[in-house]
């Protein structure tokens, strides 16, 4: 139910918080990984790669979602620490009217241009077609990825991530299910795996639409709130387009690294994308911590607590630290084996490659955590300049550095080193940008 994050002891809210999220991170990825752990294992690697090159593509529509997301969640988070209730309800309708129109225009871009898109960054003959028709179905389903967002954002900003984690735990599950179902039963093939999801994101988002509606009706105002409001689109607009533009931008570097990858051939694109299925795991388990931390900050700058956002970063970092061990340590000594759950007899460039990139990148993850965790205080704060900033210097140099990298001796070993280059940088970045907030001299915030 919906949680007050202004009072009580920081940490220990925070963490409570925070709990239900690190769950539904993981049913999450198990929902992120289940089409190529599926297409590998039942299909065969050229069906992982094309997937995987699919993936990256869905990274741009998911951007957009995130970032309605984002901005519906901050901005309500903000009315609800403040007690504007009726504010708040006009905010989430108005986040809906939006998000519908954006979703609308994405899709047209979208049916009209991925077969192009996918030219674009090189996708291989052999993986071309099944690629364009994962991408075809994913798209007829974006208003379900849209309107799923918007619910689970405006359940965080109440402060209940519970609801949230248990329509994943349930819609994962079943995704999983289905995705065997449709490949091995009715040998569907990748349309199989594309259609398990289809379904199965209908049905969440459904369900968490309609339990947004019930709960928003319980929370009383003195009359009814307006179904929309220009100066509310403008203040989501604020936090909502700088996330999208962070993703979209991460998703276009991603989509040229893609290209790049493309260059070396399938065994490389396959054990690339085994291993950043892993490496997405850890990065958005950190990402969801910090929008955590986001709702946190939120709630407290709209109930002018600004003393507890301080106590409130030291806890975020502690949390992802306290991640960050255990992920590290897996892949650097179980790599092989956490890539084999995707690679069905896999050829030793794929296996390889995976191994390289994930032991080169698994290091890094206590430095990437702590820029997420100041990002998500910037974000709650209203302070998206500076996130941008950092943001962008972490993917110009990642795809600069990697499409030089890649044409020396280094081959593919180079494009992987350029992710800890560009996360040490923006980390410094960030962590800068959040030690001169306005909460810099406040106190340890017990209140």
């Amino acid at each position: 139910m919906n949680q007050d994050l202004t009072v009580g002891k920081p940490e220990a809210v925070l963490w409570r918080f925070c709990l239900p999220l690190f769950g539904s991170i993981l049913f999450q990825q198990l929902y992120n990984i289940a089409d190529s752990l599926v297409a590998g294992k039942f299909i065969g690697e050229e069906a992982l790669a094309a997937v995987g090159n699919s993936y990256e593509v869905t990274l741009i529509f998911l951007a957009f979602a995130f970032g309605c997301n984002m901005g519906c969640s901050v901005v309500v988070s903000q009315l609800f620490g403040a007690r504007e209730y009726k504010k708040m309800k006009t905010a989430v309708s108005t986040a809906c009217i939006a998000s519908a129109l954006l979703c609308g225009a994405l899709m047209l871009g979208g049916v009209l241009g991925c077969g192009g898109l996918l030219r674009l960054i090189n996708t291989p003959e052999e993986a071309f077609a099944a690629s364009k028709l994962y991408l075809d179905i994913y798209i007829w389903g974006l208003p379900f990825v849209f309107f799923y967002n918007i619910a689970t954002g405006v359940f965080s900003a109440l402060g209940d991530s519970r609801t949230p984690f248990l329509f994943l735990a349930a819609s994962s599950t079943a995704n999983i299910a289905m995705d065997v179902l449709f490949v091995t039963a009715f040998g569907m093939g990748v349309a199989g795996v594309a259609w398990a999801t289809f379904l199965c994101q209908g049905v969440s988002c459904v369900l968490a639409a309609g339990a947004v509606c019930l709960r928003l009706r319980k929370v009383e105002t003195p009359e009814p709130a307006p179904w929309f409001s220009l100066l509310l689109l403008k203040k989501i607009a604020v936090i909502a387009v700088p996330s999208i533009l962070q993703q979209s931008f991460i998703s276009v570097g991603n989509i040229v690294l893609q290209g790049v990858i493309n260059g070396f051939g399938t065994g490389v694109m396959a054990g690339y994308s085994a291993g950043v299925k892993l490496n997405n795991l850890v990065v958005t388990s950190f990402t969801t911590l910090a929008n955590g931390v986001s709702n946190y900050t939120a709630q407290n700058i709209g109930a002018q607590k600004l003393s507890r956002v301080r106590a409130g970063f030291r806890a975020g970092v502690k949390l992802v630290w306290l991640l960050s061990l255990p992920l590290f340590l897996l892949y650097v000594s179980a790599g092989r084996w956490a890539l084999s759950l995707f690679l069905d007899d896999p050829t030793e460039d794929a296996l390889g490659t995976g191994v390289a990139y994930l032991r080169i990148l698994s290091p890094f993850y206590f430095v990437v955590s702590a820029k997420l965790v100041a990002d998500g205080v910037l974000r709650g704060s209203g302070r998206m300049l500076h996130f941008m900033a950092s943001t962008f210097t972490d993917l110009i140099l990642r795809v600069v550095l990697a499409t030089l990298l890649a044409r020396t001796a280094l081959g593919s070993l180079g494009i992987w080193c350029s992710w800890p280059i560009g996360w040490t940088v923006a980390s410094a970045m960030s962590v800068f940008f959040y030690s001169t907030g306005p909460w810099k001299n406040a106190g340890a915030g017990t209140e």
